[in-house]
């Protein structure tokens, strides 16, 4: 792959990492995931790899090449310990629901570990422990001295007030005082999909309620907002990475060479597949240094306009809306996966694992797919479009602005 042939150029963990992440096809063991839904299924056939499945594959295919033992290659794949929790909460005076959590902690070799929570229809056990072994690995990419961790609550948050979601985020936190599962030198969270400065400063207070000795306690969570001790530029990290990463790249002749495109910003057409945080910083830092996004897509529809979306203004009818319905001149269509078929330079998927399967690689026009998201594109998938001359620019450096 091209990302690893460039990137052998760089410092020794990154270049080592990265070229491990891609190489040489090997034959993928399908694993099914606990609760597979249409939204992580649809671009996918039964015979492909579920996520953590995935993340498994890249990973052997890695430890053929990489030099290490067998013994410590099996200890750094395993996932140290996994919490799952049911609880109730009351929704309201006569109601009460169960909440499943999960908290997973794939290695404590540096720590704390480190990791969002993410509140999503999504989660599940393997869903966690996937995305805990890509923290481990992305820490090391970045040389950030932290173990991976990742969590997660089986909801949607559009479904809840925030009074029923700060109630189910402070229970969800107790059973993670209760277990050890969090602490700052321990095991740290931040905010994910469907999480925020918000439900950070939830956790941070609920820690302190069950912690008042720690005189570190608002060091539990990262994400905060900066009125309670956040880090200025943590909201717009993730996106401004993933700007950043497209552009370096753009930077080498093999990958001109390859994708016909010179080496500015300016002037190229954009597609992004998720407006959530990562999505719309990401589109903003390319509208703002003269890229031109034609393309945004969400859950329920996508927005499509060859000449160009002004961000600030889909942002705000979005807001207003809940939808991008009725925005502009803009082509509606329907679903978040069919955006990605469309013709452009760049195309950034931003939402969820397994977007770009085998029913919809073929489709694929962009030159350049950075991985924006946490597995975005199933393994069976990336080496057709490796084939196919496409620059795939890995989601273990691309997204790691959030953690360094």
């Amino acid at each position: 792959m091209v990302a690893a042939a460039l990137l052998r150029r760089t410092p020794g963990s990154l270049a080592s990492a990265i070229r491990l992440h891609r190489t040489a096809a090997v034959a993928a063991t399908p694993i099914a995931r606990f609760m597979s839904t249409h939204v992580t299924n649809a671009a996918c056939e039964d015979n492909e790899p579920g996520f953590l499945g995935s993340v498994e594959t890249f990973y052997d295919r890695a430890a053929k090449i990489s030099g290490v033992s067998e013994k410590s290659l099996t200890g750094i794949k395993a996932v140290d310990a996994v919490l799952s929790v049911k609880f109730p909460v009351e929704i309201d005076a006569d109601t009460h629901i169960i909440i499943e959590g999960y908290r997973a902690q794939h290695s404590r070799h540096r720590l704390p570990c480190k990791g969002g929570i993410r509140f999503s229809d999504e989660v599940d056990l393997q869903e966690v422990e996937a995305l805990a072994s890509l923290m481990t690995y992305k820490c090391a990419v970045v040389d950030v001295p932290f173990g991976g961790a990742k969590g997660g609550v089986k909801l949607n948050p559009k479904k809840f007030t925030p009074a029923q979601l700060e109630r189910i985020t402070r229970r969800y936190t107790m059973e993670l005082c209760q277990k050890n599962f969090i602490g700052p030198g321990v095991d740290v969270p931040a905010p994910d999909v469907g999480t925020g400065p918000r439900e950070m400063s939830w956790i941070m207070d609920t820690y302190r309620q069950f912690n008042p000795q720690d005189v570190n306690a608002a060091g539990c969570v990262t994400g905060k907002p900066i009125s309670q001790g956040g880090v200025r530029g943590r909201n717009e990290a993730t996106g401004l990475g993933v700007y950043y990463g497209v552009r370096e790249f753009l930077q080498f002749p093999e990958v001109q060479k390859m994708t016909g495109l010179d080496g500015n910003i300016a002037g190229k057409t954009v597609i992004v597949q998720g407006f959530g945080n990562v999505g719309y910083w990401a589109a903003k830092f390319f509208q703002n240094n003269g890229a031109k996004i034609i393309g945004i897509g969400e859950h329920d529809v996508s927005a499509y306009d060859p000449n160009g979306l002004d961000i600030e203004a889909i942002f705000k009818h979005r807001s207003e809306k809940g939808t991008f319905r009725g925005f502009g001149n803009a082509e509606i269509i329907d679903g978040s996966i069919k955006i990605m078929e469309r013709e452009c330079d760049i195309l950034i998927p931003a939402a969820l694992e397994r977007q770009i399967g085998m029913k919809n690689v073929k489709n694929i026009k962009a030159k350049i797919i950075g991985e924006a998201a946490n597995g975005p594109i199933t393994p069976d998938a990336h080496d057709y479009l490796v084939s196919q001359g496409k620059v795939v620019i890995p989601d273990l450096l691309l997204n790691a602005g959030g953690v360094t």
